[in-house]
């Protein structure tokens, strides 16, 4: 079964979560740092939302989101709705000096592949 766990091998890894965006509920996290990672994910349920919600003002409902990426100064935050249910996202915070962007989309991606077979 995949798990938010196997993301801690990420460069920089702080923290990750599989969160239910209809509550901001998380179902499942890991934590190897003090990220706040119960608050990062209920709140980064409204940047899902509004991000969905603009997309279907906009008439693009029938789209996907691949990722959102929040770049802060010290860290980055990636978001990654799954196709299957876009009210459930992958949620992954790093370290930037760090973190290897491209390689953390890629694994969010193979985890979401392995979720879907779940």
């Amino acid at each position: 079964m995949a798990t938010v766990d196997s993301l801690k091998k990420l460069d920089g890894f702080l923290a990750a979560a599989l969160v239910d965006a209809s509550s901001g509920m998380m179902l499942e996290s890991i934590n190897v740092s003090n990220f706040p990672i119960e608050i990062a994910a209920a709140a980064n349920t409204e940047v899902v939302r509004a991000k969905l919600k603009a997309m279907d003002a906009i008439g693009m409902g029938d789209d996907n989101i691949e990722d959102i990426l929040i770049s802060l100064g010290t860290q980055y935050h990636l978001i990654r709705p799954l196709s299957s249910n876009r009210e459930i996202f992958l949620y992954v915070a790093l370290e930037r000096s760090r973190a290897n962007l491209a390689l953390a989309r890629l694994e969010l991606k193979k985890m979401e592949v392995s979720i879907k077979r779940i």
